[in-house]
């Protein structure tokens, strides 16, 4: 669905609390204030309105703003403005709302700038500094940027990361701000970037996703530096590069090696009570007898022990793991 100004205008409100969002509306016509409360009661009502939309305005606008050739009444802006204020309360707005995004996320500018020009500002940076900013960007752009780097920040930077969980938002603020200095040094260009948050119990799996994204060579030396510091953050980070959850990703060619040889009563049990989304994927991936056996194994069979579905499942993810390992194995990236 495409939305429109006053619909835009709505949803970036959205991401302020009550107080803030009122202080910012007065002295708006009461009028386009209702006409605004009445796009967002449509959005919601239609299920046009979700937490990604929002975010993605929200960047919209924060791009807009730190163009300044751009900065007119335009875009979502455009509508609810004019004929309402004048330019001094549009632009009182705008850095308002700037300012208040930016303490909510101190790295919604910074995922917007390019992999070589963050790579050019990271790699003189402090590599915990570092290991902070790729552990808040995507996964595949944080796999560009490490690619970009020297090869000893890069080992530096990564290894920290497997211990982000422990740096505190006060201090991720702070090299948030910095970066984001340097990189308006630099010039940035701003494109469009995908709003990662990295929590503590998730940590080693996103370290996990961006090494694998590397090339093969790079991949290698990152993991056995890895593994010479800390072995069992090492070993983790390797399984964690391939897990049950990925499958649905994973190229056809490649999930068609490695269920080479697993048995049918062996996927039955696998794929009992798995997402559905695995099952059409590993389906797809054997011929139609094979399927055909794999369903009537699973109509004899009683409900398989957890511990068989677990095994059964770690069949299937050690034959990817192998083929990971050689370099063989490829994704289809959402």
């Amino acid at each position: 669905m495409t939305l429109t100004g006053k619909q835009k205008a709505a949803l970036l409100l959205t991401s302020l609390d009550p107080a803030t969002a009122a202080e910012l509306l007065k002295g708006v016509d009461a009028l386009m204030v209702q006409e605004l409360a009445v796009e967002l009661s449509y959005l919601d009502a239609a299920g046009h309105r979700s937490a990604k939309q929002t975010t993605e305005v929200a960047r919209q606008f924060c791009s807009s703003l730190q163009n300044e050739s751009a900065f007119q009444f335009k875009n979502f802006l455009r509508e609810m403005l004019r004929n309402t204020v004048g330019d001094d309360k549009a632009k009182q707005i705008q850095n308002g709302i700037q300012d208040l995004l930016q303490k909510r996320d101190p790295f919604m500018t910074i995922r917007s700038a390019d992999s070589q020009t963050l790579a050019t500002v990271l790699e003189t940076e402090h590599p915990q500094a570092v290991a902070v900013v790729l552990s808040e960007l995507s996964p595949r752009k944080s796999s560009e940027v490490l690619g970009l780097l020297g090869e000893g920040v890069r080992v530096s930077a990564i290894s920290r990361m497997t211990a982000i969980g422990g740096v505190t938002p006060e201090a991720k603020a702070r090299i948030a701000e910095m970066v984001r200095k340097r990189i308006e040094t630099f010039g940035a260009t701003q494109k469009t970037g995908t709003t990662v948050q990295v929590h503590p119990e998730n940590s080693l799996r996103k370290v996990a996703v961006i090494v694998r994204n590397l090339d093969k060579e790079v991949r290698d030396g990152v993991l056995a530096a890895i593994l010479q510091k800390d072995k069992e953050a090492g070993e983790k980070v390797t399984n964690l590069m391939v897990v049950w959850e990925d499958i649905p990703q994973v190229g056809d060619r490649s999930l068609q090696q490695a269920l080479h040889g697993i048995d049918e009563r062996e996927l039955a049990t696998a794929l009992h009570e798995a997402a559905e989304e695995v099952v059409r994927k590993i389906k797809s991936n054997i011929s139609e007898r094979a399927a055909a056996m794999v369903d009537e194994e699973a109509s004899l069979m009683s409900a398989p022990k957890k511990e068989d579905m677990r095994l059964a499942r770690d069949g299937i993810v050690s034959a990817l793991r192998d083929l990971n390992r050689k370099g063989e194995l490829t994704f289809v990236e959402e």
